[in-house]
């Protein structure tokens, strides 16, 4: 929003530097972007402020969405008036620089107006006047090209004025050129066409509002005007327009047609709905005054539902409460009515009338914000808020994924944090259609369902990375997944490129299954909770023979394995290379964690013995089996196995495998013997022979 400072300064006698004043608004939640001194300012002949010419200032505030009020000179003048305690001087009708001149309300003035949507236009009203087109005079057209609007013509530099002074979006239509000299506030028809003043033919839809006339459509509501009935050279009458829309119409209609204007910005953000009348007034005065038209006898005002006064009460204890200090009453009661709320003796404390414009002020709380930032936040002290109770217990969540992050950090992962919202094809790949769930009203394509899986945004970060000559990336995330069937809450990984850091004493190796499964083993221990792995039922993401489904206590928990080559092309990677995925199900791993809790052990005071043997087997036997066999045949004092050796070739029969492997033995009692030793592996490889035909090389 940018104005000027001395057009601030006909609504507010403040005589301070435009930078100080800029500064005070900032502190008051309206961030001053920049000031500007131009080279030449035309002064406003009348103008209240006689300041040199030359030494004026733009001065240009980000305005927060919730507040529209503050779009506009006014606005920020009665911010300001607050900020220095100072009148402010409002729109009058008895003449001077911020005149209005005052309209009748009645019907016979040229123009018949039929409000046929009251839903979507709860207030519209209309005058005709008389006009004479040419160019502004130079201190108006000075005053809009210093807040970025062009200068058009006198009459429509002076809806522009009236927009920037005072809020109110405003619209002239050409008398002549309205169809039966009638304005229908209606909705569009399917397929209803419009060439807007920008000179784009535009398709609208039956939930969009327009301002037709007898015959066709002339304007889309509170976005922009129709060319066919735009004023110019030859225009002698027109219809100016002042209304309040509905914001969410206006804003849909905005954001399907791809067009933003000033009007549409105020409109979609909630107009005051008592200012209709007054812009009217507003603009015949600022017509009249200029020489540019003059006002025919009386205005419509179509207001069939007039809006009930908001009443909100606000307690000196609660207000005392939030800010951490009672406020004076002096202090609230000259705050609020400076404001524009009217406020009024209440048991408690105050029985607040909310004006019309203050269309983001709906609670008490609201109004000990606008109390707090006028009062000074720097007056209040630092102080904790006093607890009425107890705080609850932290979820249980919390602890548990502090664990899991814990592990991956220490395996080498990186945390990363992906969008909630994905794309919809990238989430087919790791969901059943039927499953998903679409976005309402997404952003764009690419967030338009709610992520089944956290792989989506894990690979599009893996690939991110390599697309950045980063070749070793190993990341995790922990959130939320959302189906048709509920939200759970999920760890996943990828692992692409070295198993490890590269070093000159070793051969660089692509990270594997298995130092993938690992991390899987690891979490699953941190969690106390028993993982085994099988080959069958595989998501269909995932390359068949490089990958496992997770079971926790045969209770199905995720997947680890090999990401498939079309899956990688989707997510934007090379598909000759491998990248290794896990996704495991927090939730599902939680119900099914051992009863048993973690215990804490005593290093050993013993020695350990430890035995290597070579045993020859079925191929197809798996590792976990033979550590099975030898677990039941040893005694207690068998604390290790390991796996250190596989081999198949020559000397090894075919269909057979040469399994080597370390135990490990040790007692908490006393040192071992080898007697004992020799025995346990003897009842072992007895076992071994017995259970599986193994025979030992």
């Amino acid at each position: 929003m940018k104005i000027l400072a001395s057009w601030l300064r006909e609504f507010v006698d403040v005589a301070v530097p435009p930078e100080e004043l800029g500064q005070a608004l900032s502190m008051r939640g309206f961030e001053l972007a920049s000031v500007d001194r131009p080279s030449s300012i035309v002064d406003r002949p009348s103008s209240i402020v006689g300041q040199p010419s030359g030494s004026d200032a733009v001065l240009d505030f980000e305005i927060t969405a919730n507040r529209p009020d503050a779009l506009s000179v006014l606005g920020l003048a009665r911010e300001t008036a607050t900020i220095y305690s100072t009148p402010l001087r409002y729109l009058a009708t008895n003449g001077g620089p911020l005149a209005l001149k005052a309209l009748e309300k009645k019907e016979a003035i040229g123009v018949a107006v039929t409000l046929e949507a009251p839903d979507l236009c709860p207030r519209y009203a209309a005058a005709v006047v008389d006009v004479t087109v040419g160019p502004s005079p130079a201190w108006l057209a000075s005053r809009l090209q210093a807040a970025g609007v062009r200068p058009v013509n006198n009459v429509v530099d002076v809806t522009n004025y009236v927009l920037l002074e005072i809020g109110q979006p405003m619209h002239a239509f050409d008398l002549a050129r309205l169809a039966g000299s009638a304005l229908r506030i209606r909705r569009a028809t399917k397929g209803e066409t419009i060439r807007t003043l920008d000179g784009t033919d535009r398709v609208l839809t039956p939930d969009m509002l327009v301002i037709a006339d007898a015959e066709k459509t002339q304007a889309v509501a509170g976005v922009m005007g129709g060319g066919h009935s735009e004023v110019s050279a030859a225009t002698k009458t027109v219809v100016l327009e002042s209304a309040c829309f509905n914001p969410k119409s206006v804003r849909l209609t905005s954001k399907r047609l791809g067009l933003k204007t000033e009007a549409s910005a105020r409109f979609e953000r909630g107009a005051d709905i008592g200012a209709p009348v007054n812009g009217l007034e507003r603009a015949a005065a600022l017509l009249e005054e200029i020489g540019a038209g003059r006002v025919r006898a009386g205005c419509i005002d179509r207001y069939p539902s007039p809006a009930d006064a908001r009443r909100l009460v606000l307690r000196r204890a609660r207000l005392a409460r939030v800010l951490g200090q009672a406020v004076p009453d002096s202090d609230v009661e000259r705050i609020l009515s400076s404001l524009g709320f009217a406020p009024a003796t209440h048991q408690d404390g105050w029985s607040i009338t909310v004006p019309t414009f203050r269309v983001d002020v709906s609670r008490e709380i609201d109004l000990v914000e606008e109390v707090g930032r006028h009062y000074g936040y720097d007056r209040l002290p630092a102080t904790f808020p006093a607890l009425d109770s107890l705080p609850g217990r932290p979820d249980a969540r919390i602890a548990r994924d502090r664990v899991v992050r814990r592990v991956l950090l220490a395996a080498g992962l990186s945390e990363a944090l992906t969008f909630t919202f994905i794309d919809a094809p990238m989430a087919a790949h790791f969901s059943d259609g039927s499953a998903i769930v679409p976005i309402g009203n997404p952003l764009s394509a690419q967030f338009a369902v709610l992520r089944p899986s956290l792989l989506p945004g894990l690979l599009t970060a893996v690939a991110h990375n390599r697309h950045r000559q980063r070749q070793d990336v190993r990341l995790f995330e922990i959130g939320s997944r959302v189906t048709r069937a509920g939200e759970s809450r999920g760890v996943a990984l990828a692992w692409i490129g070295e198993a490890g850091m590269s070093h000159w004493s070793g051969a660089r190796r692509n990270a594997d299954f298995f130092d993938v499964k690992g991390v899987v083993e690891g979490i699953g221990e941190a969690l106390q909770t028993t993982f085994t792995f099988k080959a069958d039922h595989l998501p269909p993401y995932l390359q068949q023979g490089r990958a496992a489904v997770v079971l926790a206590n045969a209770r199905p928990a995720g997947s680890v394995g090999m990401l498939s080559s079309a899956i990688m092309a989707a997510a934007g990677l090379a598909a000759n290379e491998d990248i290794y995925v896990a996704e495991l199900d927090l939730d599902a791993i939680e119900g099914a964690r051992d009863a048993t809790p973690l215990t804490v052990k005593p290093l050993p005071r013993y020695p350990s013995i430890a035995r290597d043997i070579s045993i020859v087997v079925d191929s197809t036997l798996p590792a976990e089996t033979v550590r099975g066999t030898i677990r039941l045949s040893a005694p207690g004092t068998l604390v290790t196995i390991r796996e250190f050796d596989r081999y198949q070739g020559k000397g090894v029969p075919d269909g057979r495998v040469s399994l080597s492997l370390r135990l490990t033995f040790r007692s908490s009692e006393r040192t071992l013997t080898d007697a004992e030793v020799d025995a346990a592996m003897k009842a072992i490889l007895g076992a071994l022979h017995d259970a599986h035909n193994a025979v030992q090389r």
